[in-house]
């Protein structure tokens, strides 16, 4: 097994070397220690180790090319992963989980809703436009109350017998103008 120098000495090595040289021989000669320092800290700090190995590179890179390094360089590293350790202490301890997962069922969908929503504007303008009685016939099937045919005949004043014949002919109606409308994709998934 070879003699690794230590991080002093690699660390002395690599600021004779070039920016991006130096910066893959720093990563190469405190790989070790980084990761050591993470893995014993992680525990405590209810992280991983890895993600505190990543924030402790994110802050080690982060020093600019002229500012000497630290006489002490295990030291150093030490103290960095040390605060990484603490900041996710800090977060772990202010975040707090939801008490109820949201559903992820079709309701929640954003996009659905948005479509679902844009489907009843065409069909409540498409209803206004319908001749004669039927924008009020049609009105009244789509009322959320959920009204009977006896109490919509006794709204429009007429027979529930007569009903049943003009709500036929008013959704055939609104069926022809949203079909103009609306063009229904043909087999394959092409559009006419």
């Amino acid at each position: 097994m070879a003699h690794r120098p230590p991080a002093a000495v690699r660390l002395s090595e690599a600021a004779r070397l070039s920016q991006s040289a130096r910066s893959s021989a720093l990563v190469h000669a405190l790989l070790p220690l980084v990761r050591a320092e993470a893995a014993a800290e992680a525990p405590g700090a209810g992280a991983e180790p890895g993600d505190l190995e990543q924030a402790a590179w994110v802050r080690l890179l982060e020093r600019p090319a002229a500012e000497p390094w630290p006489g002490d360089t295990a030291r150093w590293v030490r103290d960095v992963v040390r605060a990484e350790a603490r900041r996710a202490r800090r977060t772990a301890a202010r975040e707090l989980p939801y008490r109820y997962e949201p559903a992820a069922g079709p309701e929640s969908d954003p996009e659905r809703a948005a479509l679902r929503t844009d489907r009843r504007r065409t069909l409540r303008a498409a209803v206004g436009r319908t001749p004669g009685r039927c924008p009020l016939v049609l009105t009244a099937m789509l009322s959320p109350e959920d009204l009977t045919y006896r109490e919509i005949a006794g709204e429009l004043g007429m027979s529930q017998g007569s009903l049943g014949p003009l709500r036929s002919r008013c959704l055939g109606c609104l069926r022809r103008m949203l079909a103009a409308e609306v063009a229904s994709p043909e087999l394959g998934g092409k559009e006419r």
